[in-house]
């Protein structure tokens, strides 16, 4: 008997090929392709006077150095604005390759084609630009004071001002027996995936075709973007993505200048050309995340209930804006957590600053939005006198209450209506698991050894699952074997496994006969991509569709050979059977040859299909509402979003000599609704997690005032080793169904990540008892927040 999949920890499928080096990524594709080099700028603001390419022309090897001036139609037109807003009023795009002015280090100049990268390096060397220096803005600061603008025609540096509401929060606040006010402060990080961006083309002239393979979180979308720079259509443009060594979120914004030049270069050269990230490159040239600025004004009520919250924040959106307003909006309407906030009002202006582009970083805003609603809970919780954990049950949204509408509009423009969970449940889960109410206990006893921690928790609710569609396409095979293909891509999450365990139960055949296909517009022409813990809801429920409609006909066909009725039918092991009487059957290879009428027979199955041997001969060959084949097609379109949600707690030492921050103890509850596989789920949380505590303590950037990045290297960027990520989490997961798709799930990807900065922050600042507004925070400011901490606190006499 096939045994049921969903809820199962299948083993990876995918692991085995990738772990013993047989994956296949951009650079591996082997065409013996022209390399590109790209040339950069060195200067954060400058107009270019001119660019003199003479010394590049007689370099051996070279095919061509392209500036702007070299570039035409659509080609020669800024990129994209992907996601316009009403409230994006200024939104600006670069161009390909650099118009008359560069607006932050890394923006593409020239590229050169040659016959391998060394040559290419070589020869954009020679390239010599005359530049004439402009003041650089650099952070949210600089670009507030506006004493200087990134763009001359964007008044005060701001691309929008957005503010959205549910109440009057103002008066709210006013009247409630306890205010305070509280700034926030989160500094800029950036996706580090192992493998960084890159593309390869090839332009087929006999068939005027082009197939483009690149490393990116949405092909379809790469596709529509390449046909429309080059002025082709849809059906001439292939996009593959192999094997991706980490997305992240960097990987979603899209075209890149160089996925557009590589595949114009392949078309004029009539040669396969390719280009791949340099590590310096991905730093200076690909996308930034995280820094936003944020003043709270809350009122509370004894018992701590929020009675009013006012938010007023600053997004640095870098010097472009080709992903809208995405990150801040996710910000603005995620930060309202799981609680019940009474009045809010939440208003933000994105300000361009002279330094690289903002676009998702795995969290996507919601990390900014956690940080700042959970430290106010903290901060009530302090003014109070009242313990955390009671001051986040008494706001909690209850499990009676759901659907819960915010009043907001969420980022795909839908209400923010949360759709099922059971937060109190959840917060008794995460207490038990940490150990939150033996923890003074533990406190003393670690005191008495000299040592300091401390504790915090954080909750979170993450939208999930955003339209406006993902689909999918089921082939069974004469063999059996059951082919899925869907549009969206794949970076690791497990797709190949997951997806082909919906499948498996769906349609009754073994797990190993189904195999599991993303990221191809050959297979798949209508995706969206991968982003915003959307795969397993979109993408998931399309598949089950599909496998649905599938299974309708398969039962249809082998209702007709086994002459009985289809409700009587079952598929077990990849037969279809009568139930109660096994012995009547037919396999689904067989059916998948009855499906197909042949003039023509290849083997002894096809035979057996051919015109003579199946169907009555008093009715056409294929019905008027059929076709040949077993397979079934769907798609799945939400009404909105999923709300998946979740609370981390954590247990810190911090050195009372060094200030070093040491996380003892890690603990999660999540909810994702139903669950596909447990052993997927826990390792993006685990994968998440990671990558909180790099955001909580490590990752930085950090720009000079001209705008240079100063630590563009893995020597200076500091990331979290396996030695700086907890040795264990302990996870707990909380099912509450959806009921906005039919397998009831919630998205997963980025959970992991977003409260990992308010819960080691809320540790720190209890181990301290020292107030933590800013993350992240290193030893060295640690250090610096003892000193402080201590004069302010010192009485004159003291002083003197």
């Amino acid at each position: 008997m096939t045994t049921k999949l969903m809820g199962e920890a299948v083993q990876r499928v995918e692991d085995d090929r990738l772990l013993r080096g047989g994956g296949q990524y951009v650079d591996d594709i082997d065409l013996g392709a022209l390399h590109v080099a790209v040339l950069r700028s060195p200067h954060a603001h400058a107009r270019i006077l001119s660019v003199d390419v003479d010394a590049v022309l007689d370099v051996e090897g070279v095919h061509a150095v392209w500036t702007y001036d070299d570039l035409e139609g659509a080609m020669a037109e800024p990129l994209p604005l992907l996601i316009p807003h009403p409230t994006l009023t200024h939104g600006r795009t670069q161009y390909a390759l650099a118009r008359d002015e560069v607006n932050y280090v890394g923006e593409a100049i020239a590229i050169v084609v040659a016959e391998d990268r060394y040559v290419a390096e070589d020869a954009v060397a020679q390239i010599v630009v005359d530049y004439e220096l402009l003041p650089a803005v650099v952070g949210i600061e600089a670009a507030r004071a506006a004493e200087h603008l990134v763009h001359d025609d964007v008044p005060g540096n701001i691309a929008a001002r957005s503010e959205q509401s549910n109440g009057d929060a103002e008066a709210a606040i006013a009247a409630a027996p306890h205010t305070l006010s509280l700034d926030f402060d989160i500094e800029r990080s950036a996706c580090m995936p192992m493998e960084g961006r890159g593309v390869t083309a090839r332009w087929d002239t006999a068939n005027g075709r082009l197939q483009v393979w690149t490393s990116t979180q949405t092909s379809t979308g790469v596709r529509a973007a390449v046909a429309a720079k080059l002025g082709l259509d849809l059906l001439q443009v292939d996009v593959i993505t192999p094997d991706v060594g980490g997305g992240f979120g960097v990987k979603i914004n899209h075209p890149w200048p160089e996925e557009l030049l590589v595949s114009l270069a392949a078309q004029r050269l009539g040669r396969p050309v390719k280009f791949t990230e340099d590590r310096r490159e991905h730093f200076i040239s690909s996308a930034h995340e995280r820094a936003q600025l944020h003043h709270v004004e809350v009122g509370f009520d004894d018992e701590g209930r929020l009675l009013g919250l006012d938010v007023r924040f600053w997004h640095d959106h870098g010097a472009y804006t080709p992903y809208g307003l995405i990150v801040p909006i996710n910000a603005s309407t995620q930060l309202v957590g799981p609680y019940k906030t009474g009045p809010y009002r939440v208003v933000f202006d994105s300000l361009y600053t002279n330094t690289v582009i903002v676009t998702p970083y795995r969290g996507a805003g919601r990390p900014q939005g956690c940080f700042v609603m959970e430290r106010t809970m903290d901060a009530i919780a302090a003014y109070l006198g009242k313990d955390r954990a009671d001051v986040r049950e008494v706001n909690l949204i209850q499990p009676d209450e759901f659907p819960y509408d915010h009043g907001l509009v969420f980022q795909d423009g839908r209400e923010t209506i949360y759709d099922s969970g059971d937060f109190p449940a959840m917060l008794e889960k995460i207490k038990t698991l940490v150990g939150w109410e033996g923890f003074p206990a533990y406190r003393a006893e670690m005191a008495a050894q000299g040592r300091r921690v401390g504790i915090g928790l954080a909750a979170y609710v993450e939208g999930t699952g955003a339209g406006p569609y993902e689909g999918a396409h089921v082939n069974i095979e004469s063999s059996g074997k059951v082919k899925v293909a869907t549009g969206l891509t794949s970076q690791g999450q497990g797709h190949q496994t997951a997806f082909a365990q919906i499948v498996a139960d769906e349609l009754g055949v073994p797990f190993e006969d189904v195999e599991i296909t993303t990221g191809d517009t050959r297979r798949m022409a209508y995706a969206v991509g991968t982003f915003a813990s959307r795969a397993a809801v979109m993408s998931g429920s399309a598949i089950h569709l599909a496998a649905k409609r599938a299974k309708e006909k398969v039962l249809r066909l082998a209702s007709d050979a086994l002459e009985a009725d289809p409700e009587d039918l079952q598929i077990v092991d990849g037969v279809v059977s009568v139930k109660g009487s096994p012995g009547t059957s037919i396999s689904l290879g067989t059916v998948a040859v009855l499906s197909n009428p042949l003039r023509y027979a290849f083997d002894e199955a096809s035979k057996a299909a051919t015109q003579f041997s199946v169907g009555d001969p008093t009715k056409p060959p294929v019905a008027e509402d059929d076709e040949p084949g077993l397979e079934g097609k769907d798609f799945y379109s939400p009404t909105r979003s999923t709300f998946a949600s979740g609370m981390h707690a954590v247990i810190v030492e911090t050195d009372p000599d060094t200030a070093e921050i040491t996380i003892l103890k890690y603990a999660v509850v999540h909810d994702c609704g139903t669950v596909i596989n447990p052993m997927i789920v826990e390792g993006q949380i685990h994968g998440g997690v990671a990558q909180g505590v790099g955001g909580a303590l490590y990752e930085k950037m950090a720009y000079d005032e001209s705008g240079q990045l100063l630590n563009a290297s893995f020597m200076d960027f500091l990331m979290p080793y396996v030695t700086e990520v907890p040795d264990s989490i302990d996870i707990d997961h909380l099912e509450t169904p959806s009921p906005l798709n039919p397998l009831g799930i919630k998205g997963a990807g980025e959970a992991g990540v977003i409260p990992g900065s308010a819960a080691i922050a809320a540790a720190i600042e209890d181990a301290e008892g020292l107030p933590i507004t800013a993350m992240p925070i290193s030893p060295s400011e640690l250090f610096e927040l003892r000193a402080q901490h201590a004069v302010a606190t010192t009485t004159p006499e003291e002083n003197r």
